[in-house]
């Protein structure tokens, strides 16, 4: 018989909870049951699937790397099981379903919470999960079902013949600082004058970082050497509101927050560019509020369609 046709949820639970605690009393307590009974359970396991799932040391257990496959497995579809549930309530109190989006800062100050906005107004009773980190935390999330939908940084991989991707626009970076930094008052900049300062950077593999490290490169020059670095929007913006620091923005959050009098875009060009894009998966596409979430992105991603707008009024 399929061993896999003897396998509950309570099962797939148990094999995370051995992968957190890594100590078959502490899961046997977390799951009320007995340790014997659990080190019986987790060895006929390993016998119908034939294959060892943990090594067994003295401080406890550790996955193999079929363990860690298994485990893997095992945390999609409880993540699926959860996104069922969610998506389930939200239907039965009268709303539209939900939507879970991860955006990487390169996204969060703009392009998501303005897609967002459209989507609320075609859907209002859409339920809507918002997670800002970045990319190489998103991505897996997106992979085990815990997201339908990533905005962020182009060129991401992933070995899931189900993930979809698409590029939403290129752009160019602009260097920002608080309004009324000493920088702002001249009608031109250099690197010497933009380097005199200390900066904000984004971490390293982020767009905005690749394309200053472009820029960089191109003039010759390198970063300041001292640098506060720092994957937050909320937490850059605070801190280049209340010091001399330089920072480093794509062309859209930078022309949204000058519009809102929170920056302003220093007067001096530079070489290179950022690419975003958003990743979902196929079997998501079809669910309303996902639909409508991916349709909101890309409109608001063009120009032309999108209710963005600031090009035209900077």
């Amino acid at each position: 018989m399929d061993w896999t046709n003897r396998v509950r949820l309570r099962h797939l639970q148990t094999l995370v909870s051995l992968a957190i605690t890594g100590n078959l009393s502490q899961s046997a307590t977390a799951l009320n049951t007995t340790q014997p009974a659990l080190s019986k359970w987790l060895k006929e396991l390993e016998e119908d699937v034939g294959l060892p799932l943990f090594e067994r040391h003295a401080r406890g257990l550790r996955p193999t790397p079929y363990g860690e496959a298994l485990i893997e497995h095992a945390r999609r579809i409880e993540a699926h099981l959860d996104l069922a549930r969610d998506d389930m309530l939200a239907l039965r109190e009268g709303g539209s379903g939900l939507v879970s989006i991860g955006t990487s800062g390169v996204s969060a100050a703009d392009t998501v919470p303005l897609a967002v906005s459209r989507l609320l107004e075609r859907m209002p009773r859409a339920q809507v999960r918002l997670v800002e980190s970045t990319m190489n935390q998103l991505m897996p999330q997106l992979a085990r079902g815990e997201l339908d939908i990533v905005v962020g940084r182009s060129g991401q991989r992933y070995d899931d013949p189900q993930l979809r991707t698409e590029a939403l626009y290129t752009e160019p970076i602009n260097l920002v600082a608080r309004p009324h930094h000493p920088l702002t008052e001249k009608s031109e900049l250099d690197w010497d004058d933009v380097l005199a300062y200390s900066w904000i950077v984004w971490p390293q593999g982020t767009p905005v970082r690749i394309a200053m490290e472009t820029a960089l490169a191109a003039a010759r020059r390198t970063p300041p050497s001292h640098c506060v670095e720092s994957n937050s929007s909320i937490l850059n913006l605070t801190l280049l509101n209340n010091t001399n620091l330089v920072g480093v923005a794509s062309h859209r959050a930078a022309l949204r927050f000058e519009k809102l009098s929170a920056l302003k875009i220093l007067p001096m060009h530079l070489e290179g560019f950022g690419s975003v894009s958003i990743y979902w998966h196929a079997e998501n596409e079809n669910r309303a509020a996902v639909a409508m979430a991916l349709g909101a992105l890309r409109a608001n991603a063009d120009p032309k369609t999108g209710t963005w707008g600031i090009a035209g009024d900077a």
